[in-house]
């Protein structure tokens, strides 16, 4: 069931975390990796490398969760508007930005 899209999308749907037991083709599904991040933004942990430097997915996560700028590309952590709207929701999160914004 890790290996069908269906049910790994439903699963997202109702708890980002899920997608850390989906197939690795699934962490790397952008549609699903959305999915996932809007429910849970930390779950941007569990997604491929590839997504966690997607700034689509990476503000989608921040603005769910803002501790998953942790999470993001380093590139992304340097990335001001990224990291304003993790900070928009708590000032926290500018530890995990990069030293240049901080």
């Amino acid at each position: 069931l890790r290996a069908d899209r269906e049910v790994v999308l439903r699963a997202v749907a109702q708890n980002g975390t899920a997608l850390e037991y989906a197939d690795d083709v699934f962490r790397a599904d952008r549609e699903v990796v959305l999915q996932a991040v809007a429910k849970t933004g930390s779950s941007l942990r569990y997604a491929d490398e590839v997504l966690r430097s997607d700034r689509e997915v990476v503000m989608q996560a921040v603005a769910q969760n803002d501790s998953a700028l942790q999470y993001a590309d380093d590139v992304l952590r340097a990335d001001r508007e990224v990291v304003l709207q993790a900070v928009a929701q708590n000032g926290w999160a500018l530890q995990y930005a990069d030293d240049i914004l901080r």
